[in-house]
């Protein structure tokens, strides 16, 4: 029998490929000495209760929670960090369990604080900036909060959800574990009939692979699998939804949705906007589904025919270092300023490159104030990997560069705005490379590439977030989620939104239970908002020059300084309308063509 080709142990991979963590803290006693210096002084916040009405009492408070929240933030990443290099390690999820914990904990000392500022006169702020005029700083921060008066709490209540708010992240907790350190996957034979491990880092080649047999087995393999675990997951995403309305519900807002878009000033209509722009033009996909089938010649269009490529070019291997370059490349009309930056990345050890044995899936950007940006990937050698990396160094440049440009207080930039950045990169370089391909059947490969971004990020997206204003409308209206209903839910929108030339596969169905978005509620629209966007910005960058690349880069200084639908408006796309997103689906439909 064949030895099974195994995933990499983390002390396997080169130093060179690795984030360079000890920035943070050079050992795990260093982290312990520093978290139990921040408990003893983190007490002194809860002496400001009370006493928020006096102007020089509120910025010292101001200024005291900016630096002991700025001190937790450097535990709670490296403890992060450290968990998701190998989620089966038990000391670094040990670590992670600790400062979760203790996280929670530290909000409760500060849930007085709004509840107290909503006591306060109208014009106390005007008064108050008078008096102290260093409190100017944090006037949009201050009004933000005064705005959402009807939805905030008790100084008794506020306390109680910020105690359990680390109980109400139990269920993705929960999630990630399972799916990331407990659950294994069978072996399956590859295209050179080796006998490999199935992984969920591998999947996506397996998932892509010209050999129908290999994607058909990769694919009823991991859903199978998960198919033994649907009740465990049916609940843990009940649960996390549950909670989320809950909260909705004891903030007094009118739906769970309004509790998400509301704060940042983003009307429903943009959500419901999203889903009947895409339902209106289903067709799109629809044709690209039929072009699919007759391109790869099949009498039969399955699920797991969906991401294949179209065209049939020399599998390659691109190395890391290769990718870097490619990128480098595509992001030149940014700027010397911008490459520059992202050459800090590569060398300052901003990322973890390859995958290896329980290593979180998938790709992430994270950084903290004091820190520089951290970036996972699990890098495979493919295009798509070259891709995600542009992508996630799209998210860490927007961050490092509100940072530089902002003060603490509005240095995080809102999730409508998350996605931009890094769909712009991935937007210049798609463009790039199918403008300097010159052979036609690896320029074919290409634009097929970016026709999968555009179906991936904006009609998936779209179909995940409609599923989740439907599980969530079916909690609130009292009605039963079981395994079930989910899958059920997730099988009808996959025929819809695919059309009848796809035979939509009974494995689809457990597809719901792999989303980890799904715990972070109403999210994923913004991946179809944030790509709109971003094919706006690119074709903007590339045809409007210095004036363009120069608006564009405001909108990347601007952190959260405003709210995201106005930052987006004065970089030059409006984001309250739905001609960015119609304009991607014209893009989508100027690529079937040239197919």
């Amino acid at each position: 029998m064949e030895e099974v080709i195994k995933a990499k142990l983390r002390e396997e991979i080169g130093a060179e490929y690795k984030w360079k963590v000890e920035k943070i803290y050079a050992s795990i006693a260093s982290f312990q000495e520093d978290f139990i210096k921040l408990k003893k002084d983190a007490d002194s916040l809860k002496e400001y209760s009370g006493k928020l009405a006096d102007p020089k009492e509120l910025l010292a408070y101001l200024r005291l929670s900016e630096a002991i929240n700025r001190r937790a933030e450097l535990l709670l990443m490296y403890a992060h960090l450290r968990g998701d290099e190998d989620t089966a390690n038990s000391e670094f999820q040990g670590l992670k369990s600790v400062i979760d914990v203790y996280y929670a904990e530290l909000k409760s000392y500060e849930a007085f604080f709004v509840p107290e500022i909503l006591t306060l006169k109208e014009d106390f702020l005007q008064v108050a900036i008078i008096k102290e005029p260093e409190l100017k700083l944090y006037e949009f921060f201050l009004k933000d909060i005064i705005k959402l008066k009807p939805h905030f709490l008790t100084k008794d209540q506020e306390e109680i959800m910020a105690g359990v708010s680390d109980c109400l992240e139990a269920p993705a907790n929960i999630f990630s574990m399972l799916s990331n350190a407990d659950m294994t996957f069978p072996s399956i034979i590859d295209e050179e009939g080796n006998n490999v491990e199935l992984t969920e880092a591998n999947y996506s080649q397996f998932i892509r692979s010209k050999d129908r047999r290999v994607r058909e087995e990769a694919f009823k393999t991991i859903f199978n699998t998960y198919d033994k675990y649907k009740n465990t997951f049916s609940m843990s995403l009940t649960s996390s939804i549950k909670n989320f309305i809950f909260n909705s519900k004891t903030r007094k807002y009118k739906s769970s949705l309004e509790a998400s878009l509301k704060p940042n000033e983003i009307s429903l209509k943009v959500y419901d906007n999203v889903i009947k722009t895409i339902n209106d033009n289903l067709s799109s996909l629809h044709k690209y589904v039929a072009i699919k089938k007759r391109h790869l010649g099949l009498e039969e269009m399955h699920m797991y025919d969906l991401y294949v490529p179209v065209v049939d070019t020399p599998k390659e291997n691109i190395e890391f270092n290769s990718g870097v370059e490619i990128i480098k490349k595509a992001l030149v009309p940014l700027g010397l300023d911008y490459l520059e930056i992202f050459e800090e990345g590569i060398k300052e050890g901003w990322i973890d490159v390859y995958s290896n044995k329980g290593k979180r899936k998938g790709a992430y950007s994270w950084g903290s104030y004091d820190t520089m940006p951290y970036v996972l990937l699990n890098y495979n050698n493919e295009l798509n990997d070259v891709s995600t990396l542009a992508h996630e160094m799209g998210h860490s440049i927007h961050s490092y560069l509100s940072k530089r440009h902002q003060p603490y207080i509005y240095s995080s930039y809102t999730l409508f705005c998350a996605e931009v950045a890094s769909t712009t990169n991935e937007a210049l370089l798609i463009r790039y490379l199918i403008e300097n391909e010159k052979d036609k059947m690896k320029r074919d490969y290409l634009i097929n590439t970016e026709l999968e971004q555009i179906r991936t990020t904006v009609f998936r997206q779209a179909m995940f977030a409609e599923f989740e204003k439907v599980t969530h409308e079916n909690l609130e209206r009292g009605l039963a989620l079981t395994s079930k209903e989910l899958s059920d839910i997730w099988h009808k929108l996959n025929e819809k939104y695919f059309g009848t030339d796809m035979i939509v596969d009974k494995e689809i169905d457990m597809e719901w239970a792999r989303i980890p978005h799904f715990y972070n509620d109403f999210y994923v629209y913004q991946y179809t908002t944030g790509y709109a966007a971003a094919n706006s910005f690119a074709t903007m960058i590339l045809k409007g020059g210095a004036e363009s690349v120069a608006k564009y880069k405001n909108f990347l200084n601007s952190g959260g300084k405003d709210y995201p639908i106005k930052l987006l408006y004065e970089a030059g796309v409006d984001m309250s309308s739905p001609k960015p997103l119609l304009d991607t689906i014209e893009r989508f439909n100027q690529l079937l063509n040239m197919l």
